[in-house]
């Protein structure tokens, strides 16, 4: 009964002498739904030497966030992002534009007031956050802080498309689950990277996909892009819902197919389609790319001078306040946002 009264207390106001030392933030003490979720008082943490303190203005919440919460697919919870038997980082997020207001000892790269945004592993959902001074970029001149914090999820996109798919200029690409939180961006960054784009998504999002640079774009309800005659160089995959023979019938010989979806089922997730997907294409001159985005100044600072040259903007469909964190997971969590969900924390 105690353990219960907790999770469904209130935020704690801060006590006499306590300032300073505590924070907001939303609070993940055992997996489930998002309703587990509850905004407490924590401590506010302190950067080692080689990190930042950010002062968070606002945070992204995605479906990769979602899955933490969840912890489903269970693999997940043997990840550095989980834990066994409960979660091992009590406050979740990752994608998030900030002030700086301390930096360790050895950082000399940012200093007490500088606008950042960047992509920590765990901690965002709160009013301070420390992240690894390498995980950070000054914030493009010309986004709000909400509008900074939907930009880490490019590098998800440009990692995909550039690094896995090889990406060039001159290339057809396909992008499946265009309109999504990554789908997005990997429509502006291939267009960015000089490939001739072919888009595919819902009825609702046709219009909002096109305007952000696709050549074509195919509504699932009404056309079968498996059907088409045109093959690709690349096939960017955010819905994973098609088989692997479906998904290598588009792609010329050469061919890269780079999944980007979970899927699979609550056990391990899209683990036996990776396998598959590697075996089926040993023999057939296609390839298969898998990757793990990995969050780093350099893509960071890519993704800051294609949005401040006017190449790529965030979409955001909600915002929301840190009290409304449980019903944002819950929208990102159906699999059906247009663009990026954010969380105002200042303001």
């Amino acid at each position: 009964m105690q353990a219960a009264d907790e999770m469904n207390a209130p935020l704690r106001p801060v006590t006499a002498g306590s300032e300073g030392r505590t924070m907001r933030a939303v609070v993940h003490r055992r997996y489930g739904t998002p309703d587990v979720l509850t905004l407490g008082e924590v401590e506010r943490p302190v950067p080692g030497d080689d990190d930042v303190l950010v002062r968070v203005h606002a945070a992204g919440a995605s479906v990769g966030d979602y899955h933490v919460i969840t912890g489903k697919p269970y693999l997940i919870r043997l990840s550095p992002f989980g834990g066994v038997p409960r979660p091992r980082h009590p406050v979740p997020g990752a994608a998030m534009a900030g002030v700086v207001e301390s930096v360790g000892a050895k950082v000399t790269t940012f200093r007490a007031g500088d606008e950042v945004f960047g992509q920590a592993a765990h901690g965002a959902f709160a009013e301070y956050v420390v992240v690894p001074a390498g995980s950070i970029a000054p914030k493009p001149s010309n986004l709000s802080f909400e509008e900074a914090a939907a930009v880490p999820w490019g590098a998800t996109a440009l990692q995909g498309l550039r690094d896995a798919g090889g990406l060039v200029a001159g290339q057809r690409v396909l992008i499946h689950g265009a309109s999504g939180g990554v789908g997005t961006w990997a429509v502006q960054i291939a267009k960015a990277l000089g490939a001739e784009v072919t888009a595919v998504c819902g009825a609702r999002s046709v219009e909002m996909v096109r305007s952000l640079g696709a050549d074509e774009v195919i509504d699932y309800s009404k056309q079968d892009f498996t059907a088409l005659a045109a093959r690709f160089d690349v096939m960017f995959d955010m819905v994973g819902n098609r088989s692997l023979s479906d998904c290598r019938r588009v792609l010329r010989p050469g061919g890269v197919y780079v999944p980007c979806s979970g899927g699979g089922g609550d056990w391990v997730g899209p683990i036996f389609r990776i396998i598959g997907g590697m075996l089926s294409t040993l023999f057939s001159g296609q390839r298969f790319k898998t990757f793990v985005m990995t969050p780093n100044q350099k893509d960071l600072l890519t993704l800051k001078e294609l949005v401040e040259a006017g190449k790529a903007k965030p979409v955001i469909e909600r915002r929301h306040a840190l009290g409304e964190v449980v019903e944002a997971l819950r929208h990102v969590g159906e699999g059906h946002s247009r663009g990026q969900t954010v969380i105002r924390i200042v303001g």
